[in-house]
């Protein structure tokens, strides 16, 4: 699994149910299924993922986040998650929302377009950046709406939802994740995971750990 795939399914409980929206082909459903016991299933917008996982046995349907999600029942999830796609969908303030009202948490990861080599690479450059994470031209990739952590975290206040674990990763994995300040994530992570809550449940905000 990609590295917030792994993170991803360390923070959902054993034997919850699970929404994974734009779930590729299906790796985190299986790891969720066999290893932590949970009632996973996917959506997909690519017909040939969607044809792959089911061929696997995992229940995936062909769907898009920006249409369908209104089709699913109030608090039909215990956690509902977005990988890696927050940046390519039409309305995220909305896709955020039908999450947070299907599921009891919602999952978010993205990569960062604050990090500090792409701030580097615009300003040298004056082109859109070119990395292992913004891989694809910009008149070619679906990341119709790039955002920073700061960003996304503003969104967060604005629509009053809690931020229950937080973190931010190099893409390897290879450092430890920033734990207490928002601003060197923003400038240092190249990816960041958020767990959300309803504001009704919220916590007092805290960074997630990752286990040695």
């Amino acid at each position: 699994m990609r590295l917030d795939q792994r993170l991803i399914a360390e923070m959902i409980e054993p034997g919850t149910r699970v929404l994974d929206i734009g779930s590729g082909d299906g790796t985190l459903i299986d790891h969720l299924f066999r290893l932590r016991g949970c009632d996973a299933r996917g959506i997909e917008i690519d017909m040939r993922e969607v044809t792959r996982s089911v061929a696997h046995g995992l229940p995936v349907v062909h769907g898009d986040a920006d249409h369908d999600l209104a089709h699913y029942p109030d608090g039909g999830f215990d956690y509902v998650v977005l990988q890696r796609t927050l940046q390519a969908v039409e309305r995220p303030r909305e896709v955020l929302r039908q999450m947070l009202r299907i599921g009891r948490h919602a999952i978010v990861s993205f990569p960062n377009f604050g990090h500090w080599q792409l701030r580097l690479m615009l300003l040298f450059s004056g082109r859109m950046p070119m990395t292992s994470v913004w891989h694809t031209p910009w008149y070619e990739t679906p990341n119709i709406h790039p955002c920073t952590i700061r960003d996304f975290l503003t969104l967060c206040q604005e629509e009053g939802y809690c931020v229950q674990q937080w973190m931010a990763v190099d893409e390897d994995g290879e450092r430890a994740p920033w734990r207490r300040s928002i601003r060197l994530a923003n400038l240092f992570g190249e990816q960041a995971l958020f767990l959300l809550g309803r504001k009704e449940d919220c916590e007092p905000e805290k960074p997630a750990r990752r286990r040695k």
